[in-house]
């Protein structure tokens, strides 16, 4: 495990897929920056409705700005095989309403 941002921010492998995330807590930076940047909620919202201190969600903003094109790059890599994925196995409760 590495810590990456003022003991706010750390990589462990294996877990989230060893993406950075909120010490101590599963939720990653890009789970924070699709809240804030995506969403529209605030980052005190996203602090008051996971339990967070301001300042980690304020350090998972910073990582993400300084960490951007790989974070992006990653989400949209998730979108893709998600897309994938539900069209190679179409939903069985949605073929039922065609």
């Amino acid at each position: 495990m590495s810590i990456v941002s003022l003991n706010y921010i750390e990589i462990t492998p294996g877990v989230c897929g060893g993406r950075p995330r909120i010490s101590g807590r599963r939720i990653t930076v890009a789970d924070i920056a699709v809240m804030y940047t995506k969403m529209g909620y605030s980052l005190e919202e996203i602090a008051g409705k996971y339990d967070l201190t301001l300042a980690s969600v304020y350090a998972a903003m910073a990582y993400y700005f300084e960490h951007r094109e790989e974070i992006d790059r990653r989400l949209k890599e998730d979108a893709e095989f998600v897309e994938e994925f539900q069209q190679q196995h179409p939903s069985k409760l949605q073929a039922k309403f065609k």
